[in-house]
């Protein structure tokens, strides 16, 4: 892997956005895609940049069982 860009084969990336006026700090997402979900303190933050394409799944899952819907995954 020459670097991760975070583009998936399509040439699109997919990137996470909390929001941290939303977040109530559940750590549901962070539980369930701890590679692009982190706690800060007491909110989630989504890693910057593309999430790798073989996270995506379990982002669009998290972002799904969020009870704020306080994510966002978007290209």
């Amino acid at each position: 892997d020459a670097g991760n860009t975070g583009t998936s084969k399509g040439g699109f990336a997919m990137n996470a956005f909390v929001d941290p006026d939303l977040c109530i700090g559940c750590t549901q997402c962070a539980a369930l895609c701890p590679a692009v979900f982190q706690m800060e303190g007491t909110l989630a933050v989504a890693q910057p940049g593309g999430i790798p394409p073989e996270e995506v799944p379990q982002a669009v899952s998290a972002a799904e069982a969020c009870p704020v819907s306080a994510i966002r995954i978007e290209e």
